[in-house]
């Protein structure tokens, strides 16, 4: 009978699932189709939201669960499902404290999003986007956790899950390719598998039910495609909400690729800490906090009136205090600094027309006037014409799936009488229902980790129900047969008799082979118990003489560097090694966009920003060709 737990997906909802049911005692699989983990989540920007965390009370903020759960539902509108929305926001806190608790991460600085009552997005201090430091740190500690525990837990990437097993209404595993092999597995699912915001495949979610959205770019990876939903239509399970797909405000314009299929987003931290979005007169036309949609429809409304492009604008204040942010969008050519001089002159609007819409935003910020788009609240202000600024142009983009498969509170799959599945569980974007008709900024990485926990101890509950009630794993039957006496005459003795007569003392009763036997390894697929070899996943290496990552000792220029700057030749230096990514970029966890930005140039800094030296031996070895003339490595490794 299966004695683990098989988690497909290794985004943050999976990995939050899949620790949920290592730390509950459970063992656990974790596939992912791609040769890396993090899926979407690792390119969140703003930070995951709580409501009366820790964080919270140290700073003042006077927030409440309840507040959380009222704003969640007016973002849901009538598309919520108060069942859902409670759950996600009743263990907000929870879920914050536990990535602070059991990860160590830090999350103590705390914003205002669009549609939020209070400042309720937390994030670190450290120089990383929070999607990536939280997932990292899931990320890093299971990957430790299968090399250390391999009896108990797995991890195959480049695993690609065909379909759900199934035995009438229960869930008894998956099958998945892995190096053109087909191999299945035995256990109790959750599903994990994201969203279908990049899906423009021949059998597209986004054509069939928001056709008008295809033709956008999206801030999404090329592997949201929508499997997961796929494989649970097939057997009987509900999409739902299926229309409800968000398209973001601020995705970034790369005016040396405006019309990329991919796009940066512009984390809406942006804008929740006084970024102001202005058309080509120079003038703002929206509360820049509204929600989501709604800013994104006020913004097709001034390109129908020939108000187009849209820039974001930060003064120095906003810039300073999103320092990490406007660093990493201008490394990439995706954002300038300038001065409001220059800001003009970019605009074309003149100095009077941007002077006039400064003034009146003041006004509204220090309460003198009310502001005409209902704005309430405001940071980072005076803006001033004589200040220098962070701007960046500015398009709608696909961003977030609302809709998916119906789930109840329990992270269960329903089937197409609305009632579980067994055994079959599901949770992150691939859920429908969690965020209704919108979806707050902040609550992505929550629903990740909250349901992702749910959905843990969900098959966990279920998984140890299999064990106690198998009879390979005979304990519940044991339980039956065993019965304990106690002797009043001898104080502190028990004696332990099975009910085919035989005798034993305690310690005997505790060292018999009660716990049931490990899974073989094998029916987890390729990723044996001895390590994995990291530049192929699948791949066993000795366990006494693990592979050496070491840097070629051929130098290379710079100038040489420079000159392989395109799709089909692309080098990039980084703390003194040369990488040849050009048969990578689609292995690449961030997407090939990522590397289009800085082709033939020494990437350093924003390498620096975003990832630990680890990385590189660990997910890249094969493409490091060699060092920098002139430079010393600073690669640790």
């Amino acid at each position: 009978m299966p004695q683990r737990v098989i988690v497909v997906g290794a985004g943050l909802s999976g990995l939050s699932a899949a620790h949920t049911v290592y730390l509950a005692g459970g063992n656990v699989v974790l596939l992912d189709k791609n040769n890396f983990m993090g899926g979407n989540s690792t390119k969140a920007t703003s930070g995951i939201n709580g409501a009366l965390t820790r964080t919270q009370v140290d700073t003042q903020i006077a927030d409440s669960v309840k507040q959380f759960y009222d704003d969640t539902l007016k973002s849901a509108r009538e598309k919520a499902r108060p069942d859902l929305i409670k759950v996600l926001t009743y263990k907000s806190a929870a879920a914050v404290e536990w990535l602070q608790d059991v990860f160590n991460l830090d999350l103590t600085l705390v914003s205002r999003l669009g549609g939020h009552s209070f400042p309720r997005t937390h994030r670190g201090h450290d120089a990383k986007f929070p999607g990536m430091a939280i997932t990292y740190a899931l990320m890093q500690r299971f990957e430790e956790l299968a090399e250390q525990e391999p009896d108990r837990v797995t991890l195959v990437k480049k695993a690609k899950v065909s379909k759900v097993n199934m035995e009438g209404n229960t869930a008894t595993g998956v099958t998945y390719s892995f190096g053109g092999e087909e191999v299945s597995v035995e256990g109790p699912v959750v599903l994990a598998t994201g969203g279908y915001a990049a899906d423009f495949s021949e059998t597209s979610l986004l054509k069939k039910h928001r056709p008008d959205t295809f033709d956008l770019s999206t801030t999404n990876g090329a592997h949201a495609t929508g499997d997961g939903h796929k494989m649970l239509m097939n057997i009987g399970a509900n999409g739902i909400d299926m229309e409800s797909v968000q398209v973001h405000p601020t995705g970034l314009v790369d005016p040396k690729d405006p019309t990329a299929k991919t796009k940066f987003l512009a984390a809406e931290a942006l804008r929740g800490e006084g970024g102001l979005l202005i058309n080509n007169k120079g003038e703002r036309f929206v509360d820049e906090l509204q929600h989501r949609d709604f800013v994104s429809n006020e913004m097709w409304k001034q390109k129908e009136q020939g108000l187009w492009p849209i820039r974001l604008i930060l003064n120095s204040k906003a810039s300073n205090t999103l320092d990490f942010h406007t660093r990493h969008y201008s490394g990439r050519g995706l954002m300038k600094k300038m001065t409001g001089k220059q800001l003009v002159e970019e605009i074309g609007c003149g100095e009077q027309a941007l002077n006039k819409t400064f003034t009146a935003y003041n006004k509204y910020a220090k309460g003198e006037e009310k502001d005409p788009f209902d704005k309430k609240y405001f940071h980072n202000f005076p803006v001033e014409v004589n200040d220098d600024f962070h701007v960046a142009q500015m398009e709608p983009v696909l961003h977030f799936t609302m809709g998916g498969i119906e789930i109840d509170d329990k992270a269960q799959c329903l089937n197409s009488e609305h009632k579980p599945f067994d055994g079959l569980f599901v949770c992150g974007e691939l859920a429908g229902g969690v965020h209704g008709a919108n979806r707050l900024g902040g609550s992505s990485l929550l629903g990740c980790v909250v349901y992702g926990r749910v959905a843990g101890e969900s098959a966990s509950k279920h998984l140890f129900q299999q064990v106690l009630n198998s009879e390979g794993g005979q304990a519940a039957s044991r339980a039956g047969q065993i019965s304990l006496h106690i002797d009043p005459s001898q104080p502190g003795k028990i004696s332990v008799e099975w009910s085919n007569g035989a005798g034993a003392s305690s310690s005997d009763a505790s060292s018999s082979k009660s716990t049931p036997r490990q899974q073989g390894q094998t029916s987890a697929g390729p990723v044996k118990a001895s390590p994995a070899d990291s530049s192929d996943p699948g791949k066993v290496t000795s366990a006494n003489n693990p592979k050496k990552f070491e840097v070629p000792e051929k130098e290379i220029s710079l100038e040489e560097v420079a000159k392989h700057n395109t799709k089909e030749d692309l080098w990039i230096a980084v703390k003194g090694i040369v990488m040849n990514v050009t048969d990578w970029v689609d292995e690449h966890p961030g997407g090939p966009q990522a590397l289009y930005s800085h082709m033939g140039k020494d990437a350093t800094e924003e390498f620096e920003m975003l990832h630990d030296d680890e990385v590189i031996p660990k997910y890249a070895p094969n493409i490091v060709i060699g060092r920098v003339a002139g430079q010393e490595i600073t690669l640790e490794y």
